[in-house]
């Protein structure tokens, strides 16, 4: 992907949020609060899931399709990690386009 395209978020933007939680101190709350929502939710629309090899938390497929009842797609990168938008923006276009077509109208 082209650096110059709209959907490219430079790194400095990315450390910039993260200085911003560790100089607060609110990270481990913010994160509590993430914690706290999703897990009283569950997520009534399709959705897919991909479990990426340098993620720190590894979601099972069980949990998964716990929390996202209509779960239509898992997957397993071969790489990435939480950024994966950012570190393999292909890779995760064409998993997107893949969970989701069964869900385009025929025409």
């Amino acid at each position: 992907m082209d650096k110059t395209t709209a959907f490219f978020v430079p790194p400095s933007v990315h450390r910039r949020s993260g200085t911003l939680f560790w100089l607060t101190n609110t990270g481990i709350s913010s994160a509590r609060l993430i914690g706290k929502t999703s897990s009283a939710f569950s997520f009534p629309t399709p959705s897919c899931r991909q479990r990426l090899p340098d993620e720190l938390y590894q979601t099972p497929r069980s949990w998964a399709e716990r929390a996202y009842p209509k779960l239509i797609h898992y997957n397993k990168f071969a790489k990435g990690g939480h950024f994966a938008a950012w570190e393999q923006p292909e890779i995760l276009v064409n998993e997107l386009r893949t969970a989701f077509r069964s869900l385009r109208q025929q025409t």
